[in-house]
């Protein structure tokens, strides 16, 4: 593999020499110690893709058996076509539907409770659920609150139809978009299109209210 398509691991002592922060700063605020970088010629689609290959091949199943590609992401190779529909085309599941999720952090469950209800439903049989992320290229690394939050990688899961007693029992799903602005990043879409000026106001990176979100995700977790 050439030199330049390895990710990189960054380690907090990485952020301390360039950011007021440091390892115990961040530990107990996150328990992150470290996090994989994409090489320069990884993409979402091409991680994406090697971890469907990957799941494809536990699965033992050839992927014109699957029925559907269900991939969780906010950070697609492009607007569209749909990141799935290229790990699709990459993978040979011609026979496949595909489909993006775009809820952030809870996509990839928002994915999987999908490809568990169609299956459950008789629709459909087998489902590839893929969750990826290059986070580190919407990242503005001069903000310590969010640039040491994320990393990049893939991960797959393939769901299939059984008819013995196990498998998925249930989910709880639920949203709150009344804090939709704590987490976002604010250019790029109908709202805020981009300009010379979004992006010299760095509008295309995460932008994220760490306390509020904080704040938020204990409560809801303790409820779940």
């Amino acid at each position: 593999m050439d030199e330049e398509d390895i990710a990189r691991v960054v380690e907090n002592a990485e952020f301390a020499r360039t950011l007021d922060t440091s390892d115990e700063w961040i530990r107990t605020r996150s328990g992150i110690s470290e996090r994989h970088i994409a090489g320069p010629k990884e993409t979402t689609a091409t991680m994406a893709t090697k971890a469907a290959q990957a799941a494809v091949e536990v699965a033992d199943i050839s992927p014109s058996k699957i029925d559907l590609i269900l991939v969780a992401t906010v950070t697609p190779d492009t607007q569209y076509p749909a990141t799935a529909c290229r790990v699709q085309d990459a993978i040979g599941a011609s026979h496949a539907g595909a489909i993006d999720i775009s809820t952030g952090c809870p996509g990839w469950l928002y994915g999987l409770s999908l490809a568990n209800g169609m299956i459950c439903s008789g629709m459909l049989r087998t489902v590839l659920v893929i969750g990826a992320e290059t986070m580190s290229r919407a990242l503005d690394w001069t903000d310590r609150s969010t640039c040491v939050l994320f990393g990049d990688g893939a991960g797959a899961v393939v769901l299939q139809a059984t008819e013995e007693p196990t498998g998925l029992l249930s989910f709880v799903l639920g949203s709150d978009g009344s804090g939709a602005d704590l987490l976002q990043q604010p250019a790029g879409g109908s709202k805020m299109p981009a300009s010379i000026e979004t992006v010299q106001n760095r509008m295309h990176t995460v932008h994220m209210n760490g306390n509020e979100v904080y704040k938020f995700a204990v409560s809801i977790m303790g409820k779940a």
